[in-house]
């Protein structure tokens, strides 16, 4: 956008781009390119009131300069000076609007440019066209992972149109999609909630913290998932934590609704049986309608907790204020307004990218791009160090020690809701899917999308 301001007004107008804070590459938030247009394009709103507000006293300047007119020839310092006067007046008015109104035009014309370049780049990534950088990174990411990086499968799913939104819908109208997932196990089935054990933990509230509990939360088995109940200034707020996805060694589609197959549920069903098994956790482990939760979840879990933000049986039952996601495809996921959302991806790691489009660049939604060395622990980085969930909590501490903009606004936001940690209590649940119909009993009901998803 061209540069220009009011006489006097001390400087450009600058839109700053993407920022990059050490390892870290932000996205979004306040920080955000988008915001900061959304924001500039509200101020040219105000900017052109103001400009109807001076084009009015413009035109009574000028009524009352003709006014003044049969008075020109009286005493100079009379009638003349006070034409004059009320003649300069008006033409400085009427400068200072031509201005009001020049930045306005350039505002929405940079805002414009924008989205345009954004669609832009969207169907370059669906031609599968990337830039000499993109390439660059790339390689040096998979020379040193031996693995896929997150924007060369992002650029081959978008290429193969293989994005979770055009899966969905192209299921949704193929009954033999249906019948293929059905055949496979990949299928949206009903679970089975058990309540496992509650004990007074030690929360530490920070991104970091949240990751670690996911890690106890898997070392204690597959299918668990935990709600923690914390208090905030004598307001109890609760936090679900969901795990990644973890391997079924006995085929897939089995009890756990978390391995290979849970995938497929949280993508193609939107997750419609995890959100009630979520729904019953929460009231079992005593949240009361209308608390605030905040949703966490790693890899599967992130897609799982991010679908929560945008399913209304959840959202009318509880206050999702706030989900942090690690390492997780959520780009195609829209919450409900409202909703602050902070994702933690590492540019080496290609699961969040196989959804195939970038995350959406909002003020309420923060993705943070890792670019420092993955670290992995014993039993992690079966599909890529990067996709590790130590490297993620490394990032989360990063975050935490940001001063970036949106960085300091979204844990900000975390820590009101959360308060700093402290003694809060634990409760586990397992969930483990329902026996599949037998074929004879299958309707033609079987068929139809899961409930809730129409009309995301």
């Amino acid at each position: 956008m061209a540069e220009a301001t009011p006489s006097g007004s001390g400087g450009p107008i600058r839109v700053s781009g993407p920022a990059d804070d050490g390892p870290l590459a932000i996205r979004g938030g306040v920080g955000g390119i988008r915001f900061q247009l959304e924001e500039l394009a509200g101020g040219a709103e105000k900017l052109d009131d103001l400009a109807g507000r001076l084009a009015a006293i413009e035109v009574e300047v000028r009524r009352i300069w003709e006014d003044l007119t049969p008075f020109q020839d009286l005493p100079r310092w009379t009638g003349t000076m006070a034409l004059n006067a009320v003649g300069e007046a008006g033409r400085s008015v009427q400068v200072v609007r031509t201005e009001l109104q020049h930045i306005s035009r350039q505002v929405r014309a940079c805002k414009h440019e924008y989205e345009m370049a954004e669609r832009l780049a969207g169907a370059a990534r669906g031609l599968g066209l990337v830039s000499l950088e993109d390439i660059h990174d790339s390689m040096t990411d998979m020379a040193a992972t031996r693995f896929l990086d997150g924007k060369s499968m992002e650029t081959i799913v978008a290429r193969l149109g293989l994005q979770a939104a055009d899966v969905k819908r192209r299921t949704e109208m193929d009954p033999w999609a249906w019948d293929v997932l059905e055949q496979v196990g990949v299928f949206s089935r009903p679970l089975a909630v058990h309540q496992e054990e509650t004990a007074r933990v030690d929360l530490d509230t920070s991104p970091a913290g949240l990751l670690e509990r996911i890690r106890k939360l898997s070392a204690r088995g597959a299918g668990l998932i935990e709600v923690v109940e914390i208090s905030n200034d004598g307001t109890n707020a609760y936090v679900l934590l969901v795990p990644g996805t973890q391997p079924a060694f006995s085929g897939v589609g089995g009890e756990n609704p978390f391995d290979e197959a849970g995938i497929a549920e949280a993508m193609v069903y939107s997750s419609d049986e995890v959100t009630g098994a979520a729904l019953q956790s929460l009231q079992a482990a005593g949240a009361q309608p209308g608390s605030p939760v905040v949703a966490v979840g790693y890899s599967q879990g992130g897609i799982h907790a991010m679908n929560l933000a945008a399913d209304p049986r959840f959202l009318d039952n509880y206050d999702l204020p706030y989900v942090l996601t690690a390492g997780s495809p959520v780009a195609g996921i829209t919450p409900e307004p409202g909703v602050k959302s902070l994702h933690l991806e590492h540019r080496a790691d290609w699961v969040p990218g196989s959804d195939g489009a970038p995350n959406p660049d909002t003020r309420d939604r923060v993705t943070v791009s890792m670019t420092n060395t993955p670290r992995v622990f014993e039993g992690e980085g079966g599909i890529g160090p990067a996709h590790s969930l130590s490297t993620y909590q490394d990032g989360a501490r990063l975050v935490s020690q940001s001063r970036d903009p949106s960085l300091v606004e979204s844990t900000a936001a975390l820590g009101a809701i959360l308060g700093t940690g402290g003694a809060a209590t634990a409760t586990r649940f397992s969930l483990s899917r329902t026996k599949a119909p037998a074929p004879a009993a299958a309707s033609a009901d079987s068929h139809k999308p899961a409930r809730g998803y129409a009309g995301r």
